[in-house]
């Protein structure tokens, strides 16, 4: 491998790190330091907003979310074994026996505990 094989990238880097800090030092030069009132508000829709702009969301939503990323990189771990599955043999399906046992039992354990239960 060349010496230089990795110089149009830190070009590249120096030149985006340079166009980052002008555009930030220049529009803090250039731009209003002064802003309406109408401008500090959370919406500008001409209703009055009502309530905390920080609202709180239950633990549970999360989860969900958790829970759908899981069961979401499953599925992306399916779909290449799928394709080479002829290929594996026997220890290609135990493996993938055991991963997908794994995320059942995880299923199995918080649908127990009542962590899909949306109150």
């Amino acid at each position: 491998m060349e010496q230089n094989s990795f110089l149009p990238i830190l070009i590249m880097l120096v030149i985006a790190i340079l166009f980052a800090v002008f555009t930030v030092v220049f529009s803090s030069l250039l731009g209003k330091k002064t802003y309406e009132k109408g401008k500090l508000k959370a919406y500008e829709c001409g209703i009055e907003p009502i309530g905390e702009p920080h609202a709180r969301f239950d633990i549970k939503f999360y989860l969900i979310a958790i829970f759908f990323l899981l069961f979401d990189i499953e599925a992306l771990f399916l779909f290449p074994w799928a394709v080479v599955f002829s290929s594996l043999g026997l220890y290609g399906f135990v493996e993938m026996f055991l991963f997908i046992a794994i995320l059942v039992f995880g299923l199995a354990y918080v649908w127990k505990k009542g962590a899909l239960k949306w109150d």
